[in-house]
């Protein structure tokens, strides 16, 4: 591409049109490869204004060399190049960096290959000549939905006490700091939040986080223990306590002695037992069932409960005391919903673990599967979403799981009524879809019909994560 070319991105050289989302951007890091200089030059300038860290490579050989040192959240690729092209190194870099997003530019006479491209898997292309604005878009949208970031590996191996949680959001990474703040008291802790969160697994982060690290973290599920069965389980039996107690039985309080227990769903315990554990918890000594004698007990308690414990103490189904003792420190577990930023990253999380149990060669998701993920509202949270990949891997025929396949185990999730904001946005999303097929990708045309300014289109097409380069036609 000559520099006639490509003067549309001179304009932006220093930084004057850069809308309030790219200004938001931080320092991600972007690796060029081109055998052109004035294209390098001009790429990254216009990427370094927008606060992005950049790297230029004048062939694939040299990119190559540059990945491991550099680590890059997105690497841009003109198609073709002396030497090894560009999906050439494509397949190299997929090889070594599975979940590295890779954007190809392309020239008008190559636009079919360019599209098989983004079939194989690269995240998307870009025609020459392309605007400021559409170079920037795409960017972030590639890395917004990268899985992981080089800078993420880096925090979970120094966070080994959190190193089960996948996340980089920023209400996550709050609530993370809140925990390890409390954790390394001796407060009982609830943790309240939707089903499916991850509840126990925050519970485990406690406890690898606290002083009791070395000892036993246990954990039981309050609602799946019958009621006459629970005192057994938690305080543990004589021989010949009851009709099958053929020997003695250590409960989960005096397994978990010096150590962690954790009480999931909490506020569905019967209330003929909460007395029992309030006991337990105040004089910290617990009676086996059939046993005349005590047995004090260093036990940790971390309880959590999706439902509105409050609202149960009116109704008289939950004591107000035992609350005040379980809840010294409440940690809110937010909803996938509020922490999209994260589906990338556990969607392929759960891909490669469901991989590792077929012989099925499944590497990621297409661009649109994984828009389609992101978009979704998660009644079932992270629960549903492993479903969801794990039915769309099982039902897989191709390397990339496509949107039909994500939309049809979407369609299985129990039925439920969206929120009017939901609803919305969803008529939303439809209508943008609708309006760029009808343009065959054309924004100018699609931001015409709907009778809006281009600026103000691209920010909805970026809200709703839908990229004008996948109505294009071939």
């Amino acid at each position: 591409m000559n520099v006639n070319e490509i003067v549309n991105l001179e304009g932006a050289a220093d930084g004057n049109d850069i809308t309030e989302s790219t200004v938001a951007q931080s320092k991600e890091k972007i690796l060029i490869v081109d055998d052109d200089p004035s294209l390098l030059r001009l790429l990254g300038i216009r990427l370094n204004a927008a606060n992005y860290h950049v790297e230029s490579a004048q062939s694939a050989k040299e990119a190559l060399g540059i990945l491991k040192s550099f680590q890059p959240q997105l690497v841009i690729s003109d198609l073709r190049m002396e030497g090894m092209d560009g999906m050439a190194l494509f397949e190299k870099i997929r090889q070594q960096y599975p979940s590295l997003p890779v954007i190809i530019m392309t020239a008008h006479g190559t636009i079919p290959d360019a599209i098989n491209a983004t079939k194989q898997g690269v995240f998307s292309f870009l025609t020459k000549p392309f605007e400021s604005q559409e170079l920037l878009d795409i960017v972030q949208q590639a890395i917004r939905l990268q899985p992981l970031s080089s800078q993420g590996n880096a925090d979970q191996e120094s966070h080994l006490w959190r190193d089960k949680i996948i996340s980089r959001s920023g209400v996550m990474e709050t609530l993370l700091q809140q925990t390890f703040q409390v954790a390394k008291s001796d407060f009982s802790l609830l943790i309240n939040s939707q089903s499916g969160t991850g509840k126990e697994l925050l519970a485990q982060a406690i406890h690898q986080a606290s002083e009791r690290r070395t000892k036993p973290f246990t954990a039981i599920n309050c609602a799946a223990i019958p009621e006459q069965l629970l005192e057994s389980e938690l305080f543990g039996h004589k021989k010949g306590a009851f009709t099958g107690a053929d020997q003695h039985h250590i409960g989960l309080f005096e397994a978990s002695d010096g150590g962690t227990l954790f009480l999931d769903e909490i506020g569905d315990m019967p209330m003929s037992f909460q007395v029992k554990l309030l006991r337990a918890l105040q004089e910290k000594e617990i009676r086996p069932v059939g046993s005349t004698s005590s047995v004090k007990v260093d036990v940790r308690i971390i309880s959590a409960t999706h439902k509105n414990l409050q609202k149960a103490i009116k109704e008289q189904t939950f004591r107000e005391d035992l609350y005040y003792r379980l809840n010294v420190v409440e940690l809110v577990l937010p909803p996938l919903s509020e922490r999209r930023e994260d589906i990338p990253l556990l969607a392929q999380h759960f891909l490669s673990q469901t991989s590792g149990q077929t012989t099925k060669q499944v590497n990621g998701f297409s661009q649109t599967a994984m828009e389609l993920l992101i978009c979704a509202p998660w009644p079932g949270n992270i629960r549903q979403l492993q479903n969801v990949v794990e039915q769309s891997v099982a039902l897989s025929t191709e390397s990339l799981i496509s949107e039909s396949l994500v939309r049809s185990a979407l369609r299985e999730a129990p039925n439920q009524h969206p929120s009017f904001q939901e609803a919305r946005d969803q008529f939303e999303r439809d209508y943008l879809a609708t309006v760029l097929k009808a343009t065959a990708g054309n924004v100018s045309q699609a931001a015409k019909i709907a009778q809006r300014n281009r600026t103000e289109f691209y920010k909805l097409l970026n809200k709703h994560h839908l990229n004008p380069e996948a109505f294009r036609e071939v």
